[in-house]
């Protein structure tokens, strides 16, 4: 099934901040409480709430309550998910013809 750009965008908006990468390669060592991510990446609750919101909305990030605790960890699902849009979006498309953007100097002989 193909996926919307704004399905997309959310995936890619994921790993484009420094703060949530930093998020994700601790939560690759697995689970972690919300008190521990704040210590790690030195924000305060209401910056990982933050944070966290983008990564749940990507889907590679999946959250479990205890309690009055949040706990966080990376998504199998939504990490396929996420590696299978980074290979279709990096691929080369099969029998790609050259373009032929009006933009071009004569007629796309520069897209060539």
């Amino acid at each position: 099934m193909e996926q919307s750009i704004k399905e997309k965008v959310k995936i890619f908006r994921a790993f484009s901040d420094e703060k949530r990468l930093l998020i994700l390669q601790e939560l690759q060592k697995g689970e972690r409480c919300a008190c521990d991510l704040i210590e790690i990446a030195k924000i305060c609750q209401s910056s990982l709430s933050y944070q966290m919101g983008i990564l749940l909305q990507s889907g590679i990030v999946q959250q479990r309550s205890e309690g009055k605790w949040n706990y966080y960890s990376i998504s199998e699902k939504g990490s396929k998910k996420a590696l299978s849009l980074l290979r279709s979006m990096t691929k080369k498309a099969q029998n790609e013809q050259p373009t032929n953007n009006p933009l071009c100097v004569e007629n796309g002989s520069c897209c060539k």
